[in-house]
């Protein structure tokens, strides 16, 4: 494991625990029956019931264990050892059969056998990949044939956007990035309010082109892609939530896309 991986999965190890605790997370909810999956996912992936289906970058779980509730057969997978023995523990003391596996997902193949009828990943999750190359021929090989992947995830527009409390959002940052990593701080993380213990750690940013090219070199077939002006969290001062619980800028800037989707199928 490098240097970026080591310090990525020291920064994943350290949050879970922070994590577990956030009301960002909600544990106590979601042991209550509280649903994790938004409309998003539920509507465009479908029906999952005794299907069988890998989640990368799954975190510590919640997920994985809520697509279990709808009848999956589900296999988790995350790079933090800390995250995976709290999936662990969770998947035991709610009695929900869920198989985790602790690996970096470019790896995966030297630790897991089989395949699957779906393969998902959601919000997040791109900008912890460095090779997307490696990463669409890891999805192709965990692929049924006829079989499907099904991301959601923050748009890649969205990140050449910064927030001045005076002025608004401003175009701050490349859409095009070295294939190198670069190097972040924060304090805290998403589900603390950014308070808490500095930490650093690595990521490396991709194009919307890159991402479907990626898919489409491993053999895949783009079914769709979908893009949304809406997010889980106010990722900027000024959104407003909704009734449906999205977040949503205002204004001029209620036409930049937040999130998308995309849904490709291995042929068979």
């Amino acid at each position: 494991m490098d240097e970026f991986l080591k310090a990525n999965q020291k920064l994943w190890n350290e949050w879970t625990g922070e994590h577990e605790k956030s009301p960002f997370y909600d544990v106590e909810g979601f042991k209550a029956g509280r649903e994790r999956l938004h409309s998003i996912e539920l509507e465009e992936v479908g029906d999952v019931n005794g299907k069988s289906m890998l989640h990368l970058q799954c975190h510590f779980g919640l997920d994985t264990l809520a697509w279990a509730r709808h009848g999956a057969i589900v296999t988790g997978v995350d790079l933090s050892t800390e995250s995976i023995a709290l999936a662990q523990s969770l998947s035991k003391e709610l009695e929900i059969p869920v198989r985790f596996v602790c690996s970096d997902v470019l790896a995966l193949p030297d630790t897991l056998q089989g395949q699957f009828e779906i393969v998902f990943s959601s919000y997040g999750i791109l900008h912890w990949l460095r090779d997307l190359k490696r990463w669409a021929e890891v999805i192709a090989h965990f692929l049924k044939p006829g079989g499907f992947f099904y991301i959601v995830e923050d748009h890649p527009f969205m990140r050449m956007f910064s927030s001045d409390p005076e002025k608004g959002l401003k175009v701050d940052n490349p859409y095009f990035f070295s294939p190198e990593p670069y190097r972040a701080e924060t304090e805290g993380s998403y589900a603390t309010g950014f308070v808490g213990e500095k930490r650093t750690y690595y990521m490396w940013d991709h194009s919307l082109g890159e991402v479907i090219d990626s898919l489409i070199e491993a053999g895949l077939v783009i079914e769709f892609l979908h893009e949304f002006p809406v997010h889980l969290r106010a990722k900027f001062p000024g959104m407003i939530e909704g009734e449906d619980g999205y977040w949503r800028l205002t204004g001029d800037h209620s036409v930049i896309p937040l999130l998308f989707s995309l849904k490709a199928r291995k042929p068979g």
